[in-house]
């Protein structure tokens, strides 16, 4: 039986700037159950707000990452229910986070589970992850994003298979197919992931942030409404003290210390 008293996600700052979420219900594969999802939800919120950390490093441990929702939550309920979940304002928190989110993969990242991956912003995988929608084999699909962030980062003819299936894909198939942004040996996920962690940590974070924003914005825009965010949040840098410190540091040959102002 779990623990009542050990929440089913840990925090942790095990770098400056850096937060670190752990999933935490080994006795359910991380199971994303209600109760996970509204607090990972919450500390996404209070991190997201938070002027002291730089980048989110988000992780389910060294065996599985979460293998999907938890389905006795599901399981003979109606749709209206489940439709007066909201799970969209539950995960909004996580899809409009501003700092850099970094999943760390090991394992099975199933059904929500690859839903959750996909909303970070990188993607470390060890060689021994799984990536898989599977929803079809239980008599529904995808309902937090996987057939629409699926679609959008590996294209119509894997996201159709994956989604019609329900079969996995390896952790080099989702690489090759741009889901996963780096794939290491499954004892190396966490330093890996961490280590990126603390350099994007090291960055100016107003940089940061609208990168972030502006690759998000204009994925979906036309590539001139793109070119024209880029061009307008590239020039509002241009009035921080990170971007006089930088290049200033960069002249004096010199490591910058940015403020995030």
């Amino acid at each position: 039986m779990p623990d009542p008293l050990v929440p089913p996600v840990l925090l942790e700052f095990p770098a400056p700037g850096v937060a670190l979420l752990r999933l935490n219900r080994p006795q359910a594969t991380n199971a994303l159950s209600l109760e996970l999802q509204a607090l990972l939800s919450q500390h996404f919120s209070a991190l997201g707000a938070d002027p002291e950390v730089r980048c989110i490093l988000l992780t389910g441990g060294d065996k599985v990452f979460a293998a999907g929702g938890d389905i006795n939550s599901m399981a003979g309920v109606g749709p209206i229910d489940i439709y007066q979940r909201h799970t969209e304002r539950v995960w909004a928190p996580i899809q409009h986070c501003p700092k850099p989110v970094i999943a760390a993969v090991c394992g099975y990242a199933y059904g929500g589970g690859c839903e959750l991956a996909m909303l970070a912003d990188i993607i470390v995988a060890g060689h021994g992850a799984r990536f898989c929608q599977p929803e079809i084999r239980i008599g529904i699909m995808p309902g937090i994003g996987g057939t629409q962030r699926l679609v959008r980062a590996v294209g119509k003819a894997k996201a159709m298979r994956m989604a019609l299936t329900g079969q996995p894909i390896t952790a080099e198939e989702a690489w090759i197919s741009g889901l996963v942004s780096e794939v290491v040996a499954d004892d190396q996920v966490q330093a890996h992931a961490l280590q990126m962690a603390q350099l994007i940590a090291a960055m100016p974070p107003l940089a940061a942030e609208q990168i972030k924003e502006v690759i998000l914005a204009g994925m979906d825009a036309p590539l001139e409404a793109g070119l024209a965010l880029e061009r307008k949040a590239n020039a509002l840098l241009f009035a921080s003290r990170d971007q006089k410190e930088g290049m200033q540091a960069f002249i004096d040959k010199r490591p910058p210390q940015f403020e995030g102002r």
